[in-house]
């Protein structure tokens, strides 16, 4: 059911993916997409794939997080955070495999840390996805401890029904404040 999503969303998408490819290409050049690796289901790593937000070598530039008012961070840049129109590479993600549309936001490795190796196991056990319950509830808005509490939570309740309710609860949010 994800593939055929993806692959939906893709085809209705894709004027609006190619605006936003132009658009930061003509504001900061090529590559417009950035690959990131991620982690997984089962621990395994992947190139999760978003539309170029910051400018180019953004990471020797300036902190490994984002903060708020981060200079890094284009013009378009900005707008796609906040509609989080950033995201919808991820959707490459979906069909290759690597993801879902619903589960916890993959997170990179060094962020492992912050799990107990039976957490961790836990968040590990289902698919990652493109928006997940932190980011349904929450947005930008909440503190680590909530967003992996929610994570964690949908690796225990998950179910279609929730999926459903996660997606719509998304959908909602997407009208109001974005990412930073």
């Amino acid at each position: 059911m994800d593939m055929v999503l993806a692959l939906l969303a893709l085809c209705a998408l894709s004027p609006l993916l190619l605006g936003a490819a132009l658009a930061i290409a003509f504001e900061t050049g090529l590559p417009v997409l950035f690959r990131q690796t991620r982690v997984g289901l089962h621990g395994r790593e992947f190139g999760m794939f978003k539309f170029r937000s910051m400018v180019k070598n953004a990471a020797s530039i300036g902190p490994y997080f984002t903060t708020c008012n981060d200079p890094r961070i284009t013009r378009v840049g900005r707008f796609i955070r906040r509609t989080s129109i950033d995201e919808l590479p991820q959707l490459i993600n979906v069909l290759n495999g690597d993801m879902s549309l619903v589960g916890p936001r993959p997170d990179v490795l060094e962020q492992r840390y912050l799990y107990t190796a039976v957490d961790w196991a836990q968040r590990c056990s289902v698919r990652p996805g493109i928006t997940g319950l932190a980011q349904a509830l929450y947005r930008s808005e909440s503190t680590k401890a909530q967003r992996l509490e929610a994570d964690l939570r949908y690796t225990r309740e998950r179910s279609l029904w929730l999926d459903l309710k996660i997606c719509w609860w998304t959908l909602r949010r997407l009208r109001g404040k974005g990412a930073n």
